[in-house]
């Protein structure tokens, strides 16, 4: 005996829920149809690809064909203050010419030169292979330094800045 509520009927149709998209179409397109292509965009992503690159190319060339990029700085102080401790080893420098005290056909060249920005002296020998160097007060050059017995500084190659 269970009394049946006419209302019921009226319940369940006021409490359908109807969907925010029931009013709206939606396309779909099929895996085998094309968009629009957009070559504008594609023209000017590959050109700023290929400058990025070039770019990148450049400044790898100008690392890599640093030689003395695997050399250590010159250290001015350490030589200056025990040269010992340096013999044998080899360093990059910046120097600038100071002096020239004079030539030997078969030892080769005596010169004076600053280190960096440091203004003391520093004594190199530049050997006959590098006769070719003009050097003249003032100029900058990079060279890859020895440091030999009794503390001599030996140029094994230099180059103008």
């Amino acid at each position: 005996m269970s009394a049946i509520n006419p209302n019921a009927e009226d319940e369940r149709e006021t409490q359908r829920i109807i969907s925010p998209f029931a009013q709206t179409t939606a396309t779909v397109q099929t895996a085998g149809s094309k968009g629009t292509v957009s070559w504008p965009l594609w023209i000017v992503s590959s050109l700023l690809a290929l400058v990025i690159l070039g770019i990148c190319a450049y400044f790898t060339y100008q690392y890599l064909d640093d030689p003395y990029r695997t050399l250590e700085p010159f250290p001015i102080d350490k030589y200056l203050s025990d040269y010992r401790s340096l013999s044998g080893a080899k360093f990059k420098a910046d120097l600038k010419v100071s002096a020239d005290l004079g030539w030997k056909a078969e030892t080769g060249r005596l010169m004076v030169f600053t280190v960096g920005n440091d203004s003391r002296p520093v004594v190199v020998l530049i050997p006959p292979k590098l006769s070719g160097i003009f050097f003249t007060q003032g100029q900058n050059y990079q060279a890859s330094l020895e440091v030999g017995e009794g503390g001599l500084v030996y140029a094994d190659s230099c180059e103008k800045e």
